[in-house]
Parts: structure tokens; C-alpha cells; sequence
């Protein structure tokens, strides 16, 4: 689900200098109680960043794996629904705005096009966030001449302030002229309309019914919805109840499922997550540890849309409809043969094995990755009589314990 991207090599040129000037203790300290805050398990009604050495201290740890993590979530939606581009953005909860850079690394304003179908934000932007948006998002896609409006909502001015700062080195016109408000996330917020709406790492820091009224916002206001969520047991419940709300309000799932019924995955027994690869620079090895040059994000996501999704490209059929899946744990590749754990459209979870004799569909299941589509698109249609894994089997889940969907 990773890519090479200029935004993301942008983004790490950009953090390189945030530590300047902060002393190594101060820094660390702040990065211990960041941690502790995030895996703690009670939600806060104040900002968990206080002031501008947090702030530095998360953008280190927390903002390239933030970043990778929403850009997967976003282009496993761009991947849905290859022809729709959003024209506005609001970004709830944004912090220092990983997820304004993770919109421009899917949707780089160099391929956006023409299609305008109403005016997608008034001319001082995309609507008061203290009050309902006068924005026009009947149409997928819609944007104002001149490209993507983009609004960050935190409570967090230091982070407003670091966003700033930090988008001001974009090359990305989006970027740049992202406008960056103090707001409260809560139950008195209203969103102005928008064709996306992203919440990344925040619902875990809102109370029971902050959640609630925030997810039911977002579903009002938005064309699309993408939240994401750590890739915990306790995120991927929030992340389903997040998306039965969204369906509740009369949204489509996109992304990560394929279907909009029930999660398959028996509670309690396993999750379901996924993972993306971050590539740490010098600076983010000296204020987390290590010395390998990456990590994994694990996350949990949801994307919803108030259109239709239409058949993956180039698998238009019926049987490819019925075929729709995603990978939700790693592919096993073994000697002559590939087995995937899917999440069908209607066979709830199913391990298929992919062999040689399945020609270009076994080429095409060597190059598959955790949290892709299957079968990819512009690919022949699976072979017939693929072989299932009696111990698996059709609706059964993925293996369980510490490690399930997990990378060795």
C-alpha cells in the first residue's frame, strides 16, 4: 500500500528542522508522554499537545506515520472510485495536518480536472467551521476554480500553528493555502459541507458521545468520510461503530470492505487492520529509538461515500462484481503458490490459494500487498476452482491470537 512520493519526501524535508534548538531531554520527555496519552485509555476533553516543544516532539514521532497511514486510507478510496477528485477538504481534528499532505500525495493538483459540476466553496473559503458551510457538494468532484480548498479543525492552536509552518515549505498550492482554525471538536461542532472529510487518531481522544455526534457530522456534511483509527483491537471497534453510523446516515462503504453488511470478523478473536511502511529519517530515530530505517504503521480505517461506487476498473462483469475482495492479513508466498486471506463481497472471510496454473493472476498475486484489492484490476478473473484452505475455509476468519494480521 506504500508508494515512493514527492509530497512524502516534502513532508520528511520539511520536519527535518523542527528539533533545532530543543533540547534532547526536553524533546524525549515530551515524546514519553505522548505515548502514554495515546495508549492510555481515557478520552480527553483538552488538547493532548500543550505547547510548542510537544508539538515538535509529535510531529517527529507521530506526523510520517500519520501520514503514510491516511495516505493508504485515501487511495484505497481514489482506488474505488478512480474518477471522482475532491474539490474541498475538511480535516477534523488535523493537528499539524498530515492528513492535508496525504490528500495531496493522492490527489496532486497536476491531474485534477476539469469536471466542475457546482461551486464547491464561497470565496473566502470552505465555510465557517463555528456554523453550517454554504459550500455546493452535490457533485463528486466539485471544486472552486483555482483548485482544492483545504481546512484544518483542531482545539490545539500549537498545532494549528506548527501546520502553518510546516505547509508553508509545500510546493502544493493545496497545501499552502490550507487554512488552519481553532475549533472545538465536540458536540456543538457543525461542518461545512465538503467533498471529503477525514478524522485520523482522534476518536479515541473524544468522550462516548462526542464520537457519536461527531461521526454523524461528518456524514452530513461530506460527499466522502475517511476515518482511521490505530490499528488496536479497541481502534478497529471504533472504527465499526464509526462505520455503522455512516451507514446509518446513509452512506456507502468504500474501502477497506466490500460489502456494506456486517463485519465477518468474530469480536474478541481477532481485528481487522492493516499496515503501512514509514520510512524514518536521522531525526525520527533520534527521538523514537531504533536503528532500522522504517517501521509499520498498523491502522484501522473506513471510507464512506454518499455516491455510488461503481466495478473496480477493468472488471466490469458479473463475476467480477461477485469476486470483489480485500487482503486483510499478509500474503503467505510459498513455493508455486500464493494464499490470501480475503474479505469477500459475499462469501464473508475465505482464504484462496493462487498457483502457477493461474498464470497471470499468480504473477499478480506475488506482487499483492496486505490491504489490496483482489483480484487487482485490468487482471484476468481468477482461475476456476481455486483452492480453498480446509482449515480456513468460506466465512471462516483469519487465524487468531497476538500475531493475526500481523507481519511476522
Amino acid at each position: 500500500m506504500n508508494a515512493t512520493l514527492p509530497t512524502a519526501e516534502a513532508l520528511r524535508a520539511a520536519l527535518a528542522g523542527l528539533l533545532d534548538g530543543l533540547p534532547p531531554r526536553q524533546a524525549a520527555q515530551a515524546v514519553e508522554r505522548l505515548i502514554a496519552n495515546y495508549r492510555g485509555a481515557t478520552p480527553t476533553d483538552a488538547p493532548v499537545l500543550r505547547d510548542r516543544s510537544d508539538v515538535a516532539a509529535y510531529a517527529a514521532y507521530r506526523m510520517p506515520a500519520t501520514f503514510e497511514a491516511v495516505r493508504a486510507a485515501l487511495e484505497a478510496l481514489a482506488d474505488t472510485v478512480p474518477a471522482w477528485v475532491p474539490g474541498s477538504h475538511v480535516d477534523v481534528g488535523g493537528g499539524t495536518g498530515a492528513a492535508v499532505w496525504a490528500a495531496e500525495a493522492v490527489w496532486p493538483e497536476e491531474v485534477r480536472t476539469e469536471e466542475v459540476p457546482t461551486e464547491a466553496a464561497r470565496a473566502d473559503g470552505p465555510g465557517d467551521a463555528d456554523g453550517p458551510g454554504e459550500t455546493g457538494a452535490a457533485g463528486a468532484g466539485s471544486g472552486r476554480e483555482g483548485g482544492r480548498t483545504t481546512t484544518v479543525l483542531d482545539w490545539a492552536e500549537p498545532a494549528l500553528a506548527l501546520g502553518r509552518e510546516l505547509a508553508a515549505a509545500s510546493g502544493a498550492r493545496a497545501v499552502r493555502a490550507a487554512e488552519w482554525r481553532r475549533t472545538r471538536i465536540g458536540t456543538a461542532l457543525k461542518l461545512p459541507e465538503s467533498d471529503l472529510v477525514t478524522v485520523s487518531y482522534v476518536l479515541k481522544e473524544l468522550t462516548e458521545r462526542d464520537r457519536a455526534v461527531l461521526v454523524e457530522e461528518t456524514a452530513r456534511a461530506a460527499q466522502a468520510v475517511v476515518i482511521v483509527e490505530p490499528g488496536t483491537p479497541d481502534g478497529y471497534l471504533r472504527i465499526i461503530e464509526a462505520r455503522d453510523r455512516l451507514i446509518a446516515a446513509g452512506l456507502r462503504i468504500a474501502a477497506p470492505c466490500p460489502h456494506g453488511g456486517a463485519c465477518p470478523i468474530e469480536r474478541g478473536t481477532d481485528w481487522c487492520h492493516f499496515a503501512a511502511r514509514v520510512s524514518r529519517s536521522s531525526l525520527h530515530r533520534q527521538v523514537k529509538g531504533g536503528s532500522l530505517p522504517y517501521e509499520d504503521e498498523k491502522f484501522s480505517y473506513v471510507a464512506a461515500v454518499r455516491f455510488g461506487t461503481p466495478p473496480l476498473p477493468g472488471r466490469t462483469d458479473d463475476a467480477a462484481r461477485a469476486d470483489r475482495a480485500r487482503v486483510v492479513r499478509k500474503p503467505q508466498i510459498r513455493k508455486g503458490q500464493v494464499l490470501l486471506d480475503l474479505c469477500t463481497e459475499d462469501d464473508g472471510l475465505r482464504r484462496e490459494t493462487v498457483t502457477k496454473r493461474h498464470g497471470p493472476l499468480y504473477r499478480a498475486a506475488r506482487d499483492t500487498e496486505w490491504g489490496d484489492t483482489w483480484p487487482p484490476p485490468h487482471t484476468p478473473g481468477p482461475a476456476a476452482d481455486p483452492s480453498t484452505d480446509p482449515s480456513t475455509g468460506p466465512g471462516a476468519g483469519p487465524a487468531t491470537g497476538p500475531a493475526a494480521g500481523s507481519e511476522a
